[in-house]
């Protein structure tokens, strides 16, 4: 194999590319439905060093899905932290592998409330709208916690991530809109219960567990900043 090592390995990769680094040789949609899904052909610079050095031309279907945002609601008063759970069909998906005990996961996911931002709106917005529309609750206070992208050997999603400052003493029964075919549950848990499950690996996508993971780590002072 062809040694290409980069010439200062302290230099990130994002200090040394750009988007003018890529070249898109073809673009093409190829399904446009409930999602759609979009076919490139392109080049890209090389690590090797060399200004003139790209890449061959390689196809790559990407999934287009739109961004979303996400949240997890906290109540610093009742110390809860509110959950919903649904069905979800990609996990059903997954779940049919191999790679997965029928016994131990299901497809209907504990996750923190979450929506696709329509044009127009603001992440912080979609959050307030969320809150009502799958768990009933209004926000009163929003904490950012990261903008990542969500899965971008494939996709072009990328989720801005929160946590916001609810009232949770009446949290809990079924939501959603019918017309979005949604059939959301909304459960009001205990602080240390929920870290106990993330110890237990019972939350299994990407935005609740990173949203409990900086949780963990930033639980004493998001107590401080709103536990008045």
């Amino acid at each position: 194999m062809k040694d290409r090592t980069t010439p200062d390995n302290n230099i990130h990769a994002s200090e040394k590319f750009g988007m003018n680094d890529v070249e898109v040789v073809k673009k093409t949609r190829v399904w446009d439905g409930y999602f759609q899904l979009d076919k490139y052909t392109l080049r890209h610079r090389l690590h090797d060093g060399n200004d003139e050095h790209m890449s061959g031309a390689m196809d790559r279907e990407i999934f287009e899905r739109g961004h979303a945002a996400a949240s997890l609601l906290y109540d610093p008063i009742l110390e809860k932290l509110v959950f919903i759970e649904q069905f979800r069909p990609g996990a059903y998906a997954a779940l049919s592998s191999p790679w997965f005990d029928e016994k131990t996961f299901s497809p209907w996911l504990l996750e923190i409330v979450a929506g696709i931002i329509d044009e127009g709106e603001t992440p912080e917005g979609v959050i307030r709208r969320e809150a009502v529309e799958e768990a009933n609750l209004d926000v009163k206070d929003i904490v950012p916690i990261i903008h990542y992208l969500v899965s971008p050997g494939g996709t072009s999603e990328s989720m801005f991530l929160f946590c916001a400052k609810v009232d949770a003493a009446n949290a809990g029964g079924i939501f959603g809109l019918s017309e979005e075919h949604e059939d959301i549950r909304v459960l009001s848990v205990d602080v240390a219960s929920a870290l106990k499950w993330l110890d237990e690996g019972r939350f299994i996508n990407s935005m609740t567990l990173i949203a409990m993971q900086w949780f963990s780590a930033n639980h004493a002072l998001l107590k401080e900043r709103w536990a008045k």
